[in-house]
């Protein structure tokens, strides 16, 4: 297979999400693919091993889920990819879709109770953020409003208990955590104090157990914890083994599932509530995407690596899903890097081309978030940039998940500029040891990575031969007058206020401020309905760059922030292929 078509292969071939499976109902799931060209959300009766296609529209479907008893499939109606719509439940079984009878908005969480009570999020601009219950049949229930920011977590298999993460206190990065009623009367609440947040995951899913699951970072990372909130009792799960952890219930809510991220890579473990025995569960070195207990006690999870495609498995040994179509090609594994930078050792991953040797012309692709990560899981982007001849260096800078609360809460204040200089420490000893070609370098990313290639672009004017910039910030004050409320709050709790409190820092950490210092030719590409990086700032941007005549593209799409079509990603993996080869010289 030539290069040009392994790497689009690797996009068009069918992909699938962990199912998520009705509590009650265990053989009816729902899961999203991208089958029909565009993800969308699927019915699977795995009693008859059917699925049905629940969603069809041009721009794809973001969000589903089923309700615990399997009679109903929700899922969330935006207007082509800006966020902002109403949540749709169709029955199982097919039939026309219902609406919601709530006010449009921007969806922070939803929660099914097998009561058919749907607990709902939503933020509004000027409004805040409002939780109510649905019930069918009835007016929707505000249960719980706040101008900060506020998610649904999770609600009680009867309806009794709703948990809302929310940040009151005005810290949206460490956010507390609540318990109500269904009247609104606070049943409990924990919160850990400055500069440690605690979240909820899940109540136990036994009518009656009010227990609820949630992850807690006394310890300097996130761990499980085991909370009644009417009588206050908590339990904290403590784990030797280095990394990051989140938990699930196994049904019978003895056992927690356990997963462990660490340096890239998922462990899976069962903890026995009872015993406190901890208990491995073998699976392949990679990552896993999501996790999850069936009825009969084993796991299914999605995993994939670096160097193999994702796959449906269970600890069984059998893979759960079978999709028609060709597996994607594979690609190579991810290495590990590590790197002394001004705030500590820096984890890398780097993937380089199967033939020839370095220095290599090098993509430095920078992950969004900022609290997220790069990990050893299957990414058909940098599979395509391998494919033509270059490295590529992913950074977990600090800002990153995965490495601890103190990593991870490192970023504030120097937004941005901390980032970039854990990117140029790496991209030194990149060079030193002779994987990248110093003249060669391509630095890119999307979202908080598009961001910081426009800033890096600006401030690093030297060391970088091209740039790629997908749906990026680039003006900081711009972003928060058109972002929705819970992006407002988060920049107000990592810049340390609004840009009224803060317009210094705000202008100093945004491209804008750089965009005379622009040497290298810059590829921008933008979504037209983006709600989280607006195309007005981009605009503007772009703007300044033409007026002093700067090499520059910009590729605009009909859709918000990414795409959820197929063909479109391809298009803009070409453009970004294209604009490389065009404006890198050639080796020697």
């Amino acid at each position: 297979m030539k290069a040009e078509e392994r790497w689009q292969a690797r996009f068009r071939a069918p992909r699938v999400t962990l199912p998520v499976w009705a509590r009650q109902a265990p053989t009816r799931a729902v899961y999203r693919g991208n089958a029909s060209g565009a993800w969308e959300v699927y019915a699977w009766d795995r009693s008859e091993n059917t699925a049905r296609q629940v969603t069809s529209r041009p721009k794809g479907t973001s969000h589903g889920t089923i309700d615990p008893t399997g009679q109903w499939i929700w899922w969330f109606a935006d207007t082509d990819g800006d966020e902002w719509g109403r949540w749709m439940r169709q029955p199982f079984t097919g039939g026309p879709d219902e609406p919601v009878d709530l006010e449009p908005g921007h969806p922070v969480g939803i929660a099914l109770a097998a009561t058919g009570d749907a607990v709902i999020g939503m933020a509004r601009p000027g409004r805040g953020f409002t939780v109510c219950v649905v019930r069918p049949g009835a007016p929707a229930k505000v249960v719980y409003e706040h101008a900060e920011d506020a998610s649904v977590a999770a609600v009680s298999l009867d309806g009794a208990l709703i948990a809302i993460n929310h940040s009151e206190h005005g810290d949206a990065r460490h956010p507390s955590l609540k318990v109500v009623r269904q009247c609104g009367e606070t049943v409990g609440e924990l919160r850990d104090g400055p500069g440690s947040g605690i979240v909820g995951l899940r109540f136990a899913p036994v009518f009656g157990d009010r227990r609820l699951l949630a992850l807690h970072e006394r310890r300097g990372r996130r761990e499980p914890l085991v909370w009644d909130p009417v009588s206050d009792e908590q339990r904290e799960i403590w784990l030797p083994d280095p990394g990051e952890i989140t938990a699930d219930w196994y049904g019978d809510a003895r056992s927690l599932l356990v997963v462990r991220a660490n340096r890239g890579r998922t462990h899976l473990h069962r903890y026995d509530l009872a015993g406190g025995v901890l208990t491995p569960i073998e699976t392949r070195h990679g990552m896993i995407d999501a996790a999850a207990p069936r009825p009969d006690g084993s796991v299914e999870y999605s995993w994939s690596s670096g160097a193999h495609p994702p796959v449906i498995r269970s600890s069984n040994g059998q893979v759960v899903v079978n999709h028609a179509g060709s597996s994607a090609p594979p690609s190579v594994p991810a290495e590990d890097v590590d790197v002394d930078g001004p705030g500590g050792r820096i984890h890398a991953l780097v993937s380089r081309p199967e033939r020839g040797a370095g220095p290599y012309p090098t993509v430095f692709l920078l992950h969004g978030g900022p609290f997220s990560q790069d990990d050893d899981s299957f990414v058909p982007q940098v599979a395509a940039w391998v494919d033509h001849g270059f490295a590529v260096v992913r950074v977990n800078y600090r800002g990153s998940t995965g490495y601890g609360s103190a990593w991870r809460d490192a970023l504030a204040g120097e937004v941005g500029h901390m980032e970039l200089a854990d990117v140029a420490a790496v991209r030194e000893a990149m060079v030193r040891r002779g994987l990248a070609d110093p003249e060669r370098l391509v630095l890119a990313g999307a979202s908080w990575g598009g961001y910081l290639t426009l800033l890096g672009l600006g401030t690093q004017p030297e060391a970088w031969a091209a740039g790629i910039a997908a749906v990026p910030i680039a003006d900081h004050l711009v972003a928060y007058e058109d972002e929705p409320e819970s992006l407002r709050a988060y920049h107000r709790a990592l810049f340390g206020g609004s840009p009224a409190e803060q317009p210094e820092r705000y202008a100093d950490c945004s491209p804008i401020a750089y965009v005379d210092r622009v040497e290298a030719p810059l590829l921008i590409l933008a979504g037209e309905n983006d709600p989280r990086c607006s195309i007005r700032q981009i605009e503007s941007y772009v703007a300044r760059l033409a007026g002093r005549g700067h090499e520059h593209e910009v590729y605009r799409y009909d859709a918000g922030h990414g795409s959820l079509v197929v063909s479109e990603r391809i298009a803009q993996m070409a453009a970004q292929l294209d604009f490389a080869r065009r404006h890198l010289k050639p080796a020697g």
